[in-house]
């Protein structure tokens, strides 16, 4: 900045701008600021509180280059923050610019100060004097790392780079401030510190590395007066273990040497007036569950890896066989540089898959660093033994007891696992955050500072040391016990729907709860506080949707108590069966253990369990379509003690409305429905989604459609299909929302000819049920497929879905749709030309439905029948005795749709057989029986059939 006048200091109150030292001071005293910083702060201060656009600031303080919003807003802020509680001086104008407030006086400066160069520009291209290593080897991922760190060099007048070791710290600010010597006319100065053991010893090495000649003893004060008129950038390397002499120096620098800025790494921050810090970030790497290449590729983690690879092994690269090894890798390092590179050198000699295999043992095997690195980053461990050995006891105990948080830690949780220390939370807060000064504890930014976690490789090095201390068995069951009571509203019914509202606080602790219950079933842990765990988080497991681990931890729970009857045994019977009906069918262990559930909440009066019980009992021989019984088990539970309020009644109305559905009383299923849309108690609905594992209202919504459609009421059948979709989404609970999707489009949506729906509903269904281990649904998902593919022309492919799909059904007896898609099977295998194999399917679902009173697919089943039979000889008597009979059974269900589908195939026969006006009087009245559902497809085509046929 040329127009400067060096001569003028501007004052306002309590603060100065004084131009020609270049010095902004508070009661005379200097506020430290840096450079860029104080140039916007001149420019500013001689606009007379005008407004100062953007576009003008940038070309008056950085003329020529290009400068982004980042670097301006951070010069602002480091404006502000050095104007402290008088940071109002410096206002925003909204997207236009900015001004500074105030009446500053411009006074003549004294002649004693000598007036200080501006060091915006240099007289000569001459590099400045510097120490700093050549570069080598590019830095892999640290751009835009690099210029945020630019930013605050230029804005502030000390910057500590900070972060847990091997982070790559020094890199990234030799890297950022070799860009910005020329602006220091004296040079910048690495001063490498990794190696002193005695404090008092900055001083003096700062001093050599200057080639400072200092008379008597030396002190941060002597060096700071020899460099007083020096502009210069210091970069202050690995200061960690001299923390406190460093921080005296660099204060006493910035007091004494206007000129002088201060860049210092270090794993915890100087804590002085002034400094920005900056907390270098891992390296970014890919997300669990992405394999391809090009995404595992454009991750900076992966990048390095690949480049320092290849830098041994020159065939080395990034193949699809090899993609999801290397992110697994990455991941597992946390993306920090120093772990990568050892991780590289062993693959370019083990290979990938040797190396993600040898991982589990990180410190054994990331042990070939560069030979001439410094000690202390030679290996992995020696990484963190440095931090390790700086701690103070009471932080090394803390460390290593926060290592039994898999995921992370609040708090309290911390203060836990600490009672035995006699420290409160107060105090345990404290040491963590002196640890996360250190960078050996991370802050969870998403968890806006209440939570926090370790690296997993720290974390690592922390569990080796709590297992060398003997503390371990104490600690973990503090953790277990911390989890009990965490997860304890889970297992208390008057806390319930307050747990399952604040669900997301408990999903973060998943790996936490994991932990736990490994410790107490193992041969170390404590069984009976599993027991306690187990059953405490089985509605946890079941309202974050991990069906099959409910399941899985259950099970083991009941193998240590056996056939105790003891309130924890009765839910976990009841989690074990319930959640083995979702993921492992219709099995006789999940029937058995409903069973004894209910034999135990009788036992303790336990409404709650009877109901529970009661309800998975129902949807077992619902679903394997013992529909006789299951109405007798719903009424059976209205003699229940404690039955008769509005949320008993709508449950049971669900269970006999739903099984009233495939028994073909639609009537009777249809009323019942609207009773439970009317009456079903809103506030019940959330802890009953968890309770039955299921929304009913959205699934009854859902079934009934099948009822809608059946009467003919096509419109309202679709409109209640996606009704009951969109009802999933009203409750949350993951699990939930695909169930009515997957019925509504393995049926109804079939039957009305939305193809597309069906598609979209049905592969939702395929994925959703593949990730949670949903056997059951899975296999609708498939004959969903497979029907579309018969659909859509090719029969070939919708044979083999649909085999594929009706055999996991029989395996999971999950039975509901299986005569249905027996008939979709039996249409494909006719449409290939092997009639006998499609009669054989027919007679199958006839027989299903005469075992089981599945009666609402039999008109279908017998129009199927018929129309085979036709393929075979359209003269036999047996089409037209299959035609008839199902016009019989779909008059007897009231069931107009399948009466039209009817109609349409008796007519097509009529006309084959030369009688077009009998067609006529066929279709005719049943088609004029409709009263809505004309654009569908089954109605378009007897529309159009009619209309070729005489009146």
């Amino acid at each position: 900045m040329s127009d400067a006048n060096p001569n003028l200091v501007y004052a306002c109150e309590q603060w100065e701008i004084d131009l020609g030292r270049r010095e902004l001071r508070s009661r005379g005293i200097p506020v430290p600021l840096g450079g860029r910083a104080f140039e916007i702060v001149t420019v500013l201060v001689q606009s007379a509180s005008e407004l100062v656009t953007k576009d003008d600031l940038m070309e008056r303080v950085w003329p020529g280059a290009i400068v982004g919003e980042a670097t301006i807003h951070v010069h602002i802020a480091a404006v502000r923050k050095a104007l402290g509680a008088d940071r109002g001086l410096l206002k925003t104008a909204s997207g236009r610019g900015y001004r500074l407030l105030g009446s500053w006086t411009p006074v003549p400066r004294g002649a004693a100060a000598a007036p200080i160069a501006s060091p915006a520009t240099r007289a000569t291209e001459t590099p400045p004097p510097n120490n700093f290593p050549p570069v080598i080897t590019r830095l892999v991922g640290r751009s835009a790392a690099a210029q945020v760190v630019r930013d605050l060099v230029s804005a502030y007048r000390v910057v500590t780079l900070t972060g847990p070791g091997g982070i790559g710290k020094t890199s990234l600010a030799i890297k950022a401030v070799r860009y910005l010597l020329p602006a220091f006319e004296d040079g910048g100065w690495l001063v490498e510190l990794a190696s002193l053991s005695d404090p008092d010893l900055v001083p003096s090495t700062v001093a050599g590395v200057l080639g400072l000649r200092l008379d008597g003893e030396i002190s941060a004060e002597g060096v700071a007066r020899a460099v007083a008129t020096k502009h210069l950038l210091l970069l202050l390397d690995n200061c960690e273990h001299v923390i406190d002499a460093v921080a005296n120096l660099a204060e006493t620098l910035v007091r004494l040497c206007p000129r002088s800025t201060i860049v210092a790494t270090s794993r915890e921050m100087l804590r002085i007036d002034g400094e920005a810090v900056y907390r270098v970030p891992p390296l970014d790497v890919p997300a669990v569950g992405h394999h391809e290449p090009d995404h595992i590729l454009g991750h900076s983690a992966v990048e390095l890896f690949i480049a320092r690879t290849k830098a041994l092994d020159a065939s080395f690269s990034l193949r699809a066989e090899n993609a999801a090894s290397i992110g697994e890798i990455c991941r597992r390092l946390d993306g920090i540089p120093l772990a990568i590179e050892f991780a590289a050198a062993h693959a370019a000699v083990l290979g990938v898959r040797q190396l993600t295999a040898d991982l589990r043992d990180r410190f054994a095997l990331l042990v070939r660093g560069r030979r001439t690195a410094l000690p202390r980053h030679r290996t992995l461990r020696a990484v963190l033994d440095w931090s390790h050995e700086l701690l103070p006891e009471a932080e090394r105990l803390l460390l290593r007891r926060l290592s039994v948080f898999p995921a992370g830690f609040t708090v309290g949780a911390a203060a836990a696992v600490m009672t035995d220390t006699g420290l409160d939370a107060a105090a345990v807060a404290d040491g963590m955050a002196n640890l996360v000064s250190k960078s050996l504890v991370m802050r969870d930014e998403s968890e806006a500072g209440t939570r926090w976690y370790l690296l997993e490789t720290t974390r690592a090095y922390a569990l080796e040391k709590l297992g060398d201390s003997g503390e371990a068995q104490y600690v973990a069951r503090r953790q277990a016990e911390f989890c009990l009571a965490l997860f304890a509203p889970f297992g208390t019914e008057g806390q319930l729907q307050a747990a399952i509202d604040d669900l997301e606080r408990y999903r973060v602790e998943v790996d936490n709860l994991r932990a736990a219950l490994n410790w107490a079933f193992s041969n170390d842990g404590d069984a009976s506080l599993g027991v306690a765990l187990a059953a405490v988080a089985a509605d946890f497991w079941a309202a974050a949707s991990l069906m099959p681990e409910a399941c899985a931890w259950a099970d083991k729970a009941l193998a240590q108590i056996g056939d105790a009857g003891t309130r924890h045994g009765m839910v976990l019977q009841y989690s074990f069966g319930i959640t083995g009906l979702l993921t492992r069918g219709m099995n006789d262990d999940a029937r058995k253990a409903l069973t004894q559930a209910l034999t135990l909440a009788r036992e303790f009066s336990d409404f709650d369990y009877q109901q529970r019980a009661t309800h998975g009992l129902w949807l077992f021989l619902y679903r394997t379509s013992a529909l006789d019984d299951a109405v007798v088990l719903a009424h059976q539970f209205e003699e229940v003690r404690g039955f008769g309020d509005p949320q008993s009644r709508a449950v049971v109305d669900c269970w006999l409305g739903m099984t009233q559905i495939y028994r073909a009383a639609h009537v009777e299923a249809i009323e019942r429905a609207r009773r439970v849309i009317d009456h079903y108690p809103i506030e019940s609905r959330g802890r009953d989604t968890l309770r039955f594992a299921g929304d009913m209202p959205a699934i009854f919504a859902g079934q009934i459609a099948v009822s809608w459609l059946s009467r003919g009421l096509l419109d309202t059948a679709l409109q209640w299909a996606l009704k009951a979709v969109e009802q999933a989404g009203v409750v949350k609970h993951a699990y939930d929302q695909r169930r009515p999707a997957a019925w509504a489009a393995g049926y109804v949506f079939l039957s009305l000819g939305e193809l597309e729906i069906a598609d979209r509903y049905g592969n939702e269904t395929i994925n959703y049920a593949s990730i949670r281990g949903w056997k059951p649904f899975h296999a609708t998902g498939i004959c969903v497929r497979g029907s579309l593919a018969v659909k859509r022309g090719d029969p070939g492919a919708g044979v083999d879905l649909l085999r594929r799909g009706l055999a996991e059904m029989r395996e999971t007896r999950y039975q509901l749709y299986y005569p249905s898609f027996l008939v979709e099977l039996a249409m494909a295998l006719g449409a290939l030309g092997h009639i006998d194999d499609g009669l054989a399917e027919i007679d199958n679902a006839l027989r299903f439905a005469a075992q089981t009173g599945n009666r609402c697919f039999l008109p279908e089943t017998f129009r199927v029948k018929g129309e085979l039979s036709a393929l075979r000889d359209p003269d036999d008597l047996a089409v037209e005795d299959s035609f008839n009979r199902g016009v019989e059974l779909a008059r007897e269900q009231d069931a107009l749709f399948w009466e039209l589908r009817l109609a349409v195939s008796l007519a097509r026969l009529r006309v084959n057989q030369k009688r077009p006006r009998e067609a006529a009087q066929i279709l005719a009245p049943v088609h004029g029986r409709f009263t809505e559902g004309f654009e569908m497809a089954d109605l378009r085509a007897a529309k159009a059939l009619l209309d070729a046929l005489p009146p």
